[in-house]
C-alpha cells in the first residue's frame, strides 16, 4: 500500500501528541490552528484511521496514533540529524548532546571524560539527565536521548551496549574500632550477613552487581538485614559514615570518603569480581555528528582503564 505522508503532516501530528493540544502545536509551529487540524485530518484520511482523539476536556492519541507517533518521531529525528550534518559539514563541531546516565557513570566517570573531551571540542555542550539503568535504556530506545551510560545491561532489543569501563565492587563500613581491626585483611563473611545493610535501589546497576557478587559468595542479598534502600550512592556513603550500617558500592565511588577517613573500604576476597559500565545507543539510529564524535571518543577513553 503506497501512502504519501507529508513531512509537515507528520510534524503537526507529533506536536499535537506531545503537547496534547492543537492550539499549542499551532503556536510552536507558527501556524494557525485550522492548518494544524487540516494536517491531522489529511493524515487520518490517507491512513483511513483515527489518530487523535479530541474531546471537550482533552486531546490524546488513539492506539493507532501511539504507534504512528514512534515512527513519526524517528522520521523527524532523521530529518534533524541530516540538517545538522549538513550545517556542520566542513565546519567546527558544535552543538549540545543530551545524555542519560545512571549514578556511578554520571558522578564518577563522566566528569573526567567530559573535561578531556571539551578540551578538544570546546564548542560541544552537554545536557545530562541522571536516571537508573532501566530508565536510561528506555530513554535511548525511545530516542529521548542519543547516548546513555549505565551500570548494567537491560534486556532491550532496541539498544546496543558496549563496555567502556570496569570497576571493582567493595564493602564499605563505618570508620570505627569494630571494623578497623580488619584493615589489611578481608572482612569476614559473617559481617555481611549479620550487620545492618544500606542498599541502592533494586533497579540500579550497583544493586545488580552487588547481588551477583554476593551470589558467588553463596549469600542471598534478600536475606541481608537491609535497613535502607536508596537511589543515591552518595547517600549510601553518608549513611555508612554515620554508622547506620555497611554497604557495597563501586571502588571509584568510595575513594573520596575513604581518603578523608569517613569510611573503611574492604575488597572482596575474589579479586576478579568486578562490575562493567556500558555506553548505550539505539541499534537503528544514526547519531548526529556531534553525538557520533563523542560516542567514538568515549569508547576509547577508558579502554585501558582499570580501577
Amino acid at each position: 500500500m503506497d501512502i504519501d505522508m507529508d513531512i509537515k503532516e507528520l510534524e503537526a501530528f507529533v506536536y499535537v501528541v506531545e503537547n496534547c493540544s492543537f492550539s499549542r502545536a499551532a503556536e510552536l509551529l507558527h501556524l494557525t490552528q485550522p492548518t494544524i487540524s487540516s494536517h491531522i485530518s489529511a493524515l487520518e484520511r490517507k491512513l483511513n484511521i483515527k489518530l487523535v482523539v479530541r474531546t471537550t476536556k482533552e486531546t490524546y492519541p488513539s492506539d493507532a496514533g501511539k504507534l504512528l507517533y514512534r515512527y513519526a518521531k524517528e522520521i523527524l529525528q532523521v530529518r534533524e540529524n541530516a540538517a545538522l550534518a549538513l550545517r556542520n559539514f566542513s565546519q567546527e563541531m558544535k552543538g549540545t548532546i543530551t545524555i542519560a546516565s545512571s549514578t556511578v557513570p554520571s558522578q564518577y566517570y563522566l566528569p573526567h571524560l567530559l573535561q578531556h573531551f571539551r578540551e578538544k571540542y570546546p564548542d560541544i555542550a552537554f545536557n545530562i539527565q541522571m536516571e537508573d539503568s532501566p530508565k536510561v535504556a528506555e530513554m535511548v530506545s525511545t530516542r529521548s536521548v542519543e547516548i546513555g551510560f549505565c551500570g548494567t545491561m537491560i534486556d532491550n532489543s532496541k539498544c546496543v551496549y558496549r563496555e567502556f569501563a570496569s570497576d571493582r565492587m567493595v564493602i564499605i563500613t563505618p570508620n570505627t574500632e569494630k571494623y578497623s581491626k580488619y584493615v589489611g585483611a578481608s572482612l569476614p563473611k559473617e559481617i555481611l550477613t549479620s550487620e545492618t545493610f544500606i542498599s541502592r535501589e533494586k533497579s540500579s546497576g550497583t544493586y545488580q552487581a552487588s547481588k551477583k557478587l554476593l551470589e558467588e559468595m553463596g549469600i542471598d542479598i534478600t536475606a541481608l538485614r537491609t535497613a535502607v534502600e536508596i537511589r543515591s550512592t552518595e547517600s549510601v556513603k553518608q549513611m555508612v559514615s554515620e554508622g547506620l550500617g555497611i554497604g557495597i558500592i563501586a571502588k571509584s565511588a568510595a575513594r573520596d570518603y575513604e581518603q578523608f577517613k569517613k569510611i573503611l573500604v574492604f575488597d572482596f576476597e575474589q579479586s576478579h569480581l568486578r562490575r562493567e559500565l556500558f555506553i548505550v545507543k539505539h541499534k537503528n539510529s544514526i547519531l548526529s555528528p556531534v553525538a557520533q564524535t563523542f560516542y567514538d571518543y568515549a569508547k576509547k577513553y577508558y579502554e585501558k582503564a582499570s580501577v
